[in-house]
Order: structure tokens, then C-alpha cells, then sequence
């Protein structure tokens, strides 16, 4: 009889909580994001070296995307990061397509400037295929990540796993990225390739540990104006859109 009248187990929910994608402040921080991936491709063109180490001209502006991206992830849950990933993923493709007719457009006879722009722009189809697929699979991987373990940890842990899928993220995309790039900007010997992956690896997920108090107090922002992110979560951790 104790069986038989014992009170049933509530379903098993999961501890994630998310905010509807359709606010202002997603469409925000994701038009960020495009412009900052298609600056660095621009960037990312151009070899630099510091003494012996060697990475390229985006480097200062990549690990933004990432720290914009941790924002979408933990604010609006992987439905969402997964919309803002390929969105920015197509506007870097646009970007390509659109430097590609400004140099077959023919030249007046006062522009002086074809060859620089050539140079510049030139070789950005692989550079820009480079950092949209490492950027497409290691964005992917972080918000995988970053969700999962929100899922399982609620909102306890915040610090851990922002750094722990920055971690995963951010070794897939350099060196996918750099696999592609390295002859693009000059790298032809193994020692210089493995200088590039290690220092653009070390440097992005160093800065994002760096910024991880100021992501996290940007994401309490974000969470305290979302109105929707005190709703219960569904079933399978995305976002309510």
C-alpha cells in the first residue's frame, strides 16, 4: 500500500534558465559581433611580429567575438548563439564577395591605388574562409559547452565555465585557423606554424580568462534587463523565442 500511494517523482527539468532572443540587447550585442569578425579578417591579413612571436593584425580584436558570444551563450542559450554563429558566419561570406567586386571594379585613370588594394584585399578569400570555418567550429564548440555545463550546474559556476569552453573554443578555431592562414602571411617552416598556433592559442584564451570578471559582470547586466530570463527554461536548455 506505501507503493501503491507513494507520491510520484516531479519530471526531471533542467536547471538552465534563458531569455527570449527577440530583445533589443541580442540584436545588439549580435550586430557586434559581425563587425568585429569581419574587421579582424581584415586584420588577420597582415603578418606581425613581437621579437619572436608571431601572429597577425586581427589579433587584437578576435577573442571579442568569443567574449560576445559567452554573452549570447549564457544569456540566451544555444538556439540562439547557434543563430548568431551563422549569421555572422554569412555576413563574413558577404564581406568577401563584396571586396572581391571593388577589386574587378575597372579603376578611374586619377586612382592611384589598385595594387595596394589588391594586396590588402587581394588574399582575404583565405583568410576569411580560414577564420569563418575555425570561427564556426570553435564557436559552436564553446556555446555547446558553455550550455551544457549550465545545464548541469545551473547558474553556480559562472567563472569555470566561461573559462572551460573558452578553452575548447578557442584551440579548435586557432588551430583550424591557423592550418589555413599560415602560408597567407608568410609562414612556411613548421617551427614558425607552431609558434603561430601556440602564441595565437595562449594569447586569445589568455585574454578572455584576463576579461572573465568583466564578461561575467556584462552578463549580470544582461540578465538583470532581459525580462523574459526569470522564466522557467525548456525542456532541452534553449531559449524561448
Amino acid at each position: 500500500m506505501g507503493a501503491l500511494n507513494a507520491t510520484p517523482k516531479p519530471a526531471r527539468t533542467s536547471k538552465a534558465v534563458f531569455a527570449a532572443a527577440g530583445s533589443p540587447y541580442f540584436s545588439t550585442v549580435l550586430a557586434l559581433m559581425g563587425a568585429v569578425v569581419i574587421l579582424s579578417n581584415i586584420g588577420a591579413s597582415k603578418g606581425v611580429a613581437f621579437g619572436p612571436l608571431i601572429t597577425d593584425g586581427g589579433f587584437f580584436l578576435f577573442p571579442l567575438a568569443y567574449i560576445l558570444g559567452d554573452v549570447i551563450s549564457e544569456v540566451y542559450g544555444f538556439k540562439a548563439a547557434r543563430r548568431s554563429i551563422l549569421v555572422t558566419f554569412g555576413l563574413a561570406i558577404f564581406s568577401v564577395l563584396a571586396f572581391w567586386v571593388m577589386i574587378a571594379l575597372p579603376s578611374a585613370d586619377f586612382y592611384d591605388g589598385q595594387d595596394a588594394l589588391e594586396r590588402t584585399l587581394g588574399p582575404i578569400w583565405r583568410i576569411v574562409f580560414a577564420s569563418i570555418l575555425g570561427f564556426l567550429v570553435g564557436q559552436m564548440a564553446n556555446a555547446w559547452v558553455l550550455v551544457k555545463l549550465k545545464e548541469r550546474f545551473g547558474e553556480r559556476g559562472l567563472i569555470g565555465r566561461l573559462i572551460g569552453s573558452s578553452g575548447v573554443g578557442e584551440f579548435l578555431d586557432t588551430l583550424i585557423f591557423c592550418s589555413i592562414a599560415a602560408s597567407v602571411i608568410g609562414i612556411s617552416t613548421a617551427g614558425e606554424f607552431m609558434n603561430y598556433v601556440v602564441v595565437g592559442f595562449v594569447y586569445k584564451t589568455g585574454v578572455e580568462i584576463i576579461f572573465v570578471p568583466l564578461t561575467s559582470l556584462v552578463i549580470r547586466w544582461f540578465k538583470r534587463r532581459e525580462p523574459g530570463y526569470a522564466q522557467q527554461p525548456t525542456q532541452d536548455g534553449g531559449n524561448r523565442t
